[in-house]
């Protein structure tokens, strides 16, 4: 169990320098980063539920990923001075965007399937 954990921990570090570096890179589109960021959300749920139901792990990413969107549309002062903050920035955004819930749809839909893709080899060359 801690050898899986510490896999989904690794790909959680990849994806969050991948997701700093398109932002630090102009020719990377920016919904690019909103992608990695739903892939960051679904290995951040796998390392705390690594063995619970996929689909389950599919819903909850969703479901918190679309809470943080959606909560971009509270302008409360100190939600505002929250966001000022490089961790307001990065973690809940700057504002809602549609986009940005087709593009954390899209990602974590690619997460589960790649990870799916994936076990589904390495369980058939363990036979």
């Amino acid at each position: 169990m801690n050898k899986t954990r510490i896999t989904y921990f690794l790909i959680f570090l990849s994806i969050i320098f991948l997701g700093i570096l398109s932002r630090k890179t102009s020719f990377i589109p920016l919904w690019i980063g909103d992608f990695l960021y739903a892939v960051m959300i679904y290995f951040l749920v796998r390392i705390f539920l690594p063995f619970k139901n996929a689909f389950a792990i599919v819903l909850l990413s969703l479901f918190i990923c679309y809470g943080i969107e959606f909560l971009q549309l509270y302008q409360g002062e100190w939600m505002i001075e929250l966001r000022k903050t490089l961790f307001g920035k990065y973690v809940l955004g700057q504002g809602f965007l549609w986009e940005d819930i087709l593009a954390y749809t899209f990602g974590i839909i690619v997460a589960f399937c790649i990870e799916k893709i994936t076990l589904n080899y390495i369980n058939q060359k363990s036979v």
